[in-house]
């Protein structure tokens, strides 16, 4: 195939159309495993859970103080006191055999298990000792208050967690309540990241005039093993179209998504479309999308595995692969939306302009004056990495926006 073949696909569009012509295209039914609980943070759930019982399945105190019947303490006040004889305490991690007759209590803690016959706990704050085996309440509690019921948390059979949930820290916690130590999960997926460009040395070489060192293996390989995925590197490859087309062959065969970083010469971009066109069908989807940066970015398909073309310039790589790979990477661990992030709101320290027809994204720097949050732009050219070292975090400006003003509310979104 001759360079340059596919040049006449570099028709752009917008990133979300752009993502809507791979999306049909992925796999969405991942391989599954099992795995123990502590090593399911962050992985995707591959069935729905339900709960194996009640929780908590017995009803507990939510105070220190004394447990009783409601009714022994009714019209009771700091100026009318009732009075209840203190007959026993409930022994944390035990089940008490007895529980309160009428005018009587029982000492409990936070936790533990309200014995029969009690109905409620009155915290030690609204009693006084009159001796060790009296006291003083000196305001009245309802029916229930301060207890836990039995499944007031969550039912026996009632749905826990739908497949394709990403779990989380809290997760791992509400199901380890319920005795569920081990979860079906998705299959870390490996990622493959080859590296292009005749300039492109590795991180060990000390670079002659002209070249640099590789970036973009090492921070696209940060970014999969963030994701919960395994990457990859197949080293670097010259400019060459025999060497890149054999070398990409050779990793899709391993891989289930393949990434090829390219060069950043217009001919070594054309080139690298040409190569991922002929891995297989239906090829290359999309070669151009109207952002800024990352617009000579190219989706495929070929061999029912996603293909990316993503730029050489590192911080249009990092843009690119946070709106193109990583969603992708969801969806076919059988997560159906990439979970939402959390946004930070400040105000922009100064104008930024936009060109109308594109998305844009630039990089800032989170600043506390006073009670507000700053985003201080962090500006420079796509391929200088520091930009995104001295960055917390990227902000959006919508396509046709164009441009944001000085104190403007906006979206950071966080490193």
């Amino acid at each position: 195939m001759q360079v340059g073949a596919v040049k006449e696909l570099f028709n752009v569009l917008t990133p979300s159309d752009a993502f809507a012509r791979l999306r049909p295209l992925l796999s969405t039914r991942p391989d599954v495993e099992r795995v123990p609980i502590e090593a399911a943070l962050g992985r995707v759930l591959a069935e729905d859970l339900h709960s194996p019982g009640d929780l908590p399945s017995f009803a507990r105190s939510t105070m220190d103080g004394f447990a009783v019947r409601a009714t022994d303490t009714f019209g009771a006040s700091e100026g009318l006191p009732a009075y209840l004889d203190v007959v026993g305490e409930v022994l944390m991690g035990q089940t008490p055999e007895r529980g309160p007759r009428s005018g009587q209590a029982y000492r409990i803690a936070t936790g533990g298990m309200v014995p029969p016959g009690a109905d409620a706990v009155l915290m030690v704050e609204h009693t006084q000792e009159v001796d060790r085996a009296t006291i003083e309440v000196l305001r009245s509690v309802a029916p229930g208050e301060h207890v836990i019921q039995v499944g007031e948390d969550v039912r026996r059979g009632e749905p826990l967690l739908r497949g394709g949930h990403v779990l989380r820290s809290q997760d791992i916690g509400g199901l380890v309540a319920l005795g569920i130590t081990v979860v079906a999960v998705a299959r870390r997926l490996t990622v493959g990241i080859i590296s292009g460009g005749d300039e492109v040395v590795p991180p060990t070489a000390v670079p002659s005039g002209g070249q640099v060192r590789d970036i973009n293996s090492y921070t696209l390989s940060a970014l999969v093993e963030r994701g919960g995925h395994t990457a990859r590197r197949y080293g670097i490859v010259p400019d060459v179209y025999e060497r890149l087309e054999a070398a990409a062959r050779a990793a899709l065969d391993e891989v289930d998504v393949l990434i090829l970083s390219a060069g950043s010469s217009v001919s070594t971009r054309d080139m690298t479309a040409d190569v991922i066109a002929s891995l297989g069908e239906p090829g290359v989807l999309v070669h151009g999308v109207s952002l800024k940066p990352g617009k000579p970015t190219i989706l495929a398909v070929a061999k029912n595995k996603p293909v990316f073309g993503l730029p050489g310039n590192p911080v249009s790589c990092m843009v690119t692969f946070d709106l193109f790979v990583a969603p992708a990477l969801y969806l076919m661990s059988g997560c159906p939306e990439r979970p939402p992030r959390d946004g930070v709101p400040a105000r922009l320290t100064r104008n930024v302009a936009s060109a109308s027809g594109r998305e844009d994204y630039f990089q800032v720097r989170l600043e506390r004056r006073g009670d507000a949050l700053w985003a201080e732009p962090v500006f420079g050219k796509s391929n200088l990495i520091y930009t995104l070292v001295k960055s917390d975090g990227m902000v959006r400006i919508e396509l046709d926006q164009g441009g944001l003003s000085e104190g403007d509310w906006v979206q950071v979104l966080a490193f």
